[in-house]
């Protein structure tokens, strides 16, 4: 097998037992067990457990952002880019294997002092807020500068608690409610 199959099959096994079982529940041995590797073979590729974390964040945080945008920019343009942040997370709810955000589960089981794994997840976050001011941007101009990173921030926040709200409770009306109030502040 080549190397970047392997590597990519290491990724995505401890991808899913991370996000599933939470960074600290998984062993490497359990990633091994599941990815049919030695040891060695990991090790080859990841220095380490907080190594192997960091590449897991970067390939949930990759195919989000790539398959966010991908929808949000199906929609018409205006108001409905902007809202279809929180369709995109209404059908991540329906998948079977919802779990909540990965970042937030990840940062909650790392010490404080885990600075490489909270820059991480802080580039991640950011990048997505980004990614809202360019929504904003790109489809309403009535709104200045210092207005669009206020209103980006406030439709992250949204979102943010819609996932966790909506992990918690089980249900989807979090993800309703937030985008109703989403859909409020863009007036």
């Amino acid at each position: 097998m080549k190397i970047s199959e392997t590597k990519n099959r290491i990724i995505e096994t401890a991808s899913f037992l991370f996000y599933k079982n939470g960074y600290n529940a998984t062993g490497i041995n359990e990633i091994i067990a599941e990815a049919g590797i030695a040891k060695a073979t990991l090790y080859n590729h990841f220095k380490s457990k907080e190594a192997l974390c960091l590449a897991y964040l970067q390939f949930k945080n990759t195919t989000f952002i790539k398959d966010i945008e991908v929808y949000t920019r199906s929609k018409p343009k205006g108001k409905d880019q902007i809202l279809a942040i929180f369709d995109f997370l209404g059908i991540f709810f329906q998948n079977k294997d919802f779990n909540g955000c990965w970042c937030i589960k990840t940062v909650s089981e790392i010490p404080k002092d885990n600075e490489v794994i909270r820059s991480e997840i802080q580039l991640q976050k950011n990048n997505f807020i980004d990614l809202i001011s360019k929504l904003i941007m790109d489809n309403l101009d009535h709104f200045s500068e210092k207005e669009v990173t206020s209103l980006a921030r406030q439709i992250y926040l949204l979102y943010e608690s819609a996932v966790g709200e909506s992990h918690l409770h089980q249900a989807d009306w979090p993800i309703k409610e937030t985008k109703n109030l989403c859909s409020q502040i863009l007036n």
